[in-house]
Formats: structure tokens, C-alpha cells, sequence
């Protein structure tokens, strides 16, 4: 039995060396493996020797040779792929130990990129393939943490056959995945360092496409998680390798670890006060805003934004955009927070809050990612860009016509609304949320939850036009004075009317922002 044997991480390879030894196997190696094997004591033969051919290009090209892949993909049942091997001197290699150059791993250094590509790995992967291909016949392992398992399964397939061949199956699915994954961050770091303002001569349409046809990303498990959405449902956080954002760099300073919703949660709360340059904060419960508020400090906009509903903020996500000093901590701590988020803590505001040992804080390290979002369905996913823009025009339709500062309170509100779940409705006065309808199945019931909760607000704010006046006259008996909302509707100028009668200044944006 011969084995061949080239890995960059050498844990584990003397021990697996031994042991494939007292199994009767002669060892085949190149480069760094053979040096780093016969230093330890090893008889080893080289691929240059196997091969008759020497190492060229500074080492890009070995074991790139039907002395190799010949010995690795002749099929053993088959008479006539052992008649070639004989006729061509090939010895088969029964075992092939390769792992791949740590191209993820020294990408985090930020090389160069001629430095970078001498870390894409082709022989091993090739190597790899082939082994994986052949399974029935060769044992392929493509990291230590295999050779554990392999030693145990090797010994034991004379008693089990079947359960031997069912290993070398599962070390063979290994190598597809690993090399799928390793390829496509090779694809996403080659796509990023593009300059994009230079088109390929000549090339796929899809490379102009938002949406190509095809698209790979290599998901690399962060963490599991307590449990899922509920604890009878398991949970993991993968990150998108190559794709850096808000949710894989923030930094927990204090309390248990994550749990399922509480990415959800986060996400949403530190996304919600991204969009806005003033100091802003944001209170999520089950991943819907319940209050927003802006403020000239984080204090002040944290006790804005609990005003907006102090019964639902209980157990609640909080995010600012700004450090969270003593005077913020000292007002939160009043509440039964779960999580707090912000870019920065003060050594004072760690004092006071660290104190509730269950109270969650996230050091959020950059913004929130502008790109596309995605979400898993059954058999496959939703894709679409990010909604980053507000409006299309600002056009006032009603014959009250409203100032500058209604326009900005009006924007304000719009804003909040588009993070809020559709139907939607934001009642809003002095830059704070005073109500939020969301999730309602119908746009008055929306309104008219979200007007009982903002008694004295002037403004309100809609994600999609108003079918129906019933929405506008909800707003005039509650002392609603401007309204925004996209327009769009066939019935449009009943609205219209409706305001002009109670002499409420209405603005078109021409865009909705339904979420769902």
C-alpha cells in the first residue's frame, strides 16, 4: 500500500505517519512534508522520484502528474486500469493526506495581491478531488482532525467492510465541501479586489449583473447557539467568509451569549440607528420597533425613545449610535433591559451596567453592510438590495401646505416607518416616535393602535398609500396635522379630500416601504 502525504499544517502528521507505517504502508511526500517527515526519521520517498520529474515554476507545479492522479483514480476492480498502471510504472496510492495553503487565514492579513494568489492552493485540491472521487478504493482525509477516526475505521474494516467504504464516503463529501467553500472564497475575494470601474474586454453578462446566475458563498459556523428561535429548535451563527459586517465584528462585553432572536434583535435595533447621522436610539421587542427617538445626548435620546412605549421596551433590545456614558447607563439601568447596543462604552457606564449580570452590552465595531439581503425559503433563497433609499420626489397635494420643520419631523417619521413591520403606521413629534402600528393585517387598525399611543403628536408617517380616507380621518380626530405617505393609490384623492377637509398638509414620496 503506498500513501501520499503534503499538508501546510503538519499537527498530527508524525503520529499518523506511525501509524501508517504499522500498517504496512510505504510513505510519498513532497516539498516541506518530505523534509519535515525524513528530519523525524522517516523513510520517505519524494514525488520528484515517483513522478521522474522535478519540482518547477518555484513549486507550482509537483504532483500535477499521471504518476500521481493515475495512481490515485485507477479504479481497482477494474482489469484494464491495473494493466495501465503496470504498463506505465504507476505505483496506486491508496491513501492521500493533503491540506490545502490557509488562503482564508493569511487573506485576514491583508497581503498584496500578487502575495495573496501564491496562497491558492491548485495541486492540493486537485489531489483531493481525484482521492474523493476514487473513494471506493482510496482513503482521502483533508485535515488532523480526521486522522483520528480514519485509524479507528482503518483497523476495523477487515470485521466491517461496509462501515469502512461508509467513512471513506463521508471523507470524500468532506473534500467536496472543503474545496467548494475554499474555491468560492477565492471567487468573492477575486470579485472584491475588481477594479469596478474597469469592465473584462470580453466575458459572462452576469459579471454586470446585480443578481448573477450563479453565486457561491462559503458559510463558516461563528457559533452555535443556546437554541433556535424556541429551545426546542437548535441554532448556529455561520459568518459569510469574505463579506465582513456589523453582525460578525461586534465585540459582547458583558453577559450570557447570544441566542437566536437576540441576532435578529440586534441586527435590527443597530440598523435602525445607522441610518441616522444625529444621535439616535432605537428599542426592538420581537424584532419590531417600539420606540426611536432622536436626542442631543444618548441620554436624552434613550428616554425619548422608552417614552414612545415603557411597557413594551420591558425585556427589550436598545441600540444608540453614540457612546453610552454614565448619565444613559444610569437612566437604563432602571429598566429590565436584555441588550444594549452602542460603538463605544465609558469606563463609568461599564461600572453601572455590568452590575446586572444578565443585561447583555455589544460593542458595535462599524456600520450596518448597504448590499443585498437574503433570506432562506424552502429549497431556496430571496435576495434583493438593501432599501436605502426614502424618497422619490417630496410633493405636497393638499392645500395646507407644510414649513420646513414639518418637512424634517415628516422625514423623521417616514424614516422610523421604513423599519417598521407592514402595515405600518409611525405617529411622530420633536424627532421621537410617540406611536407605532406594525404588523397589522389592515392599515387602520395599524393607525389606530398606533394614534391611541401618541396622544398630543402632530405628524404621521405611512409605509404604503391609503386605499380607503378611513386612515386620514382616524388622523384628524386625533389632532394630526401632516401626514406622509407614498401615494400611488387609485383612490388617492380621496385621501386628498379628506385632509383638505380638516385642513391637514398630506406629502407624496413616491416610494413604499413595506416590510414583511
Amino acid at each position: 500500500m503506498n500513501a501520499l502525504l503534503s499538508v501546510y499544517d503538519k499537527k498530527g502528521l508524525l503520529e499518523l505517519a506511525a501509524f501508517l507505517k504499522e500498517q504496512g504502508f510505504e510513505l510519498i511526500s513532497s516539498g516541506g512534508t518530505h523534509r519535515f517527515l525524513q528530519e523525524a526519521g522517516f523513510r520517505v520517498r519524494s514525488v520528484e522520484e515517483v513522478t521522474g520529474a522535478k519540482e518547477m515554476l518555484d513549486g507550482r507545479v509537483k504532483t500535477l502528474h499521471p504518476a500521481i492522479h493515475g495512481g490515485i483514480l485507477a479504479k481497482r476492480n477494474r482489469k484494464d486500469h491495473l494493466e495501465t498502471l503496470k504498463e506505465q510504472g504507476i505505483l496506486p496510492l491508496d491513501l492521500v493526506c493533503v491540506n490545502l495553503y490557509p488562503f482564508e487565514e493569511m487573506l485576514e492579513q491583508g497581503l498584496p495581491m500578487e502575495e495573496q494568489t501564491e496562497y491558492i492552493d491548485i495541486g492540493g485540491p486537485s489531489m483531493l478531488r481525484s482521492a474523493a472521487k476514487n473513494w471506493q478504493s482510496v482513503w482521502v482525509l483533508s485535515s488532523p482532525n480526521q486522522y483520528g477516526a480514519f485509524q479507528k475505521a482503518f483497523q476495523a474494516q477487515a470485521l466491517d467492510p461496509e462501515a469502512a467504504a461508509a467513512h471513506r464516503q463521508t471523507l470524500a463529501q468532506a473534500v467536496f465541501q472543503k474545496t467548494a467553500a475554499y474555491d468560492g472564497l477565492i471567487a468573492q475575494w477575486l470579485t472584491g479586489t475588481r477594479n469596478k470601474d474597469v469592465a473584462p474586454l470580453e466575458g459572462p453578462s452576469e459579471s454586470k449583473e446585480v443578481f448573477p446566475e450563479t453565486m457561491t458563498w462559503t458559510l463558516k459556523k461563528k457559533t452555535d447557539l443556546r437554541y433556535g428561535e424556541n429551545p426546542h429548535q437548535k441554532g448556529a451563527f455561520y459568518e459569510v467568509k469574505g463579506q465582513e459586517g456589523s453582525m460578525t465584528t461586534f465585540q459582547q462585553l458583558h453577559g450570557k451569549a447570544l441566542g437566536y432572536i437576540n441576532y435578529k434583535d440586534l441586527e435590527a435595533a443597530w440598523r435602525i440607528v445607522c441610518d441616522f447621522e444625529e444621535c439616535a436610539c432605537a428599542a426592538i421587542k420581537h424584532n419590531t420597533p417600539c420606540g426611536v427617538a432622536l436626542g442631543a445626548t444618548a441620554a436624552k435620546a434613550y428616554e425619548r425613545a422608552h417614552a414612545c412605549d415603557p411597557l413594551s421596551i420591558f425585556g427589550g433590545i436598545v441600540a444608540l449610535n453614540r457612546e453610552v456614558d454614565e448619565a444613559a447607563a444610569q437612566i437604563m439601568r432602571q429598566t429590565m433591559l436584555h441588550i444594549i447596543a452602542a460603538p463605544s462604552f465609558s469606563k463609568k457606564a461599564l461600572d453601572v451596567l455590568t452590575a446586572k449580570k444578565n443585561l447583555i452590552l455589544i460593542q458595535m465595531n462599524q456600520s450596518i453592510g448597504r448590499g443585498k439581503s437574503l433570506i432562506s425559503c424552502d429549497g431556496g433563497v430571496l435576495m434583493q438590495e438593501e432599501d436605502q433609499e426614502l424618497v422619490t420626489t417630496w410633493q405636497v397635494v393638499t392645500a395646507a401646505q407644510p414649513t420646513q420643520e414639518d418637512l424634517e419631523e415628516l422625514e423623521f417619521a417616514f424614516k422610523v416607518c421604513k423599519y417598521v413591520k407592514s402595515n405600518a403606521i409611525v405617529v411622530s413629534s420633536e424627532r421621537a416616535a410617540r406611536g407605532i402600528g406594525g404588523g397589522f393585517v389592515n392599515r387602520i387598525d395599524a393607525a389606530e393602535y398606533a394614534l391611541a399611543h401618541a396622544k398630543g403628536a402632530a405628524y404621521l408617517a405611512s409605509d404604503a398609500f391609503f386605499p380607503f380616507p378611513d386612515v386620514v380621518q382616524a388622523a384628524a380626530s386625533h389632532g394630526i396635522r401632516c401626514i406622509i405617505a407614498p401615494g400611488g393609490s387609485t383612490n388617492d384623492q380621496a385621501s386628498i379630500d379628506a385632509c383638505d377637509a380638516a385642513g391637514i398638509a398630506m406629502v407624496f414620496t413616491g416610494m413604499r416601504h413595506f416590510r414583511h
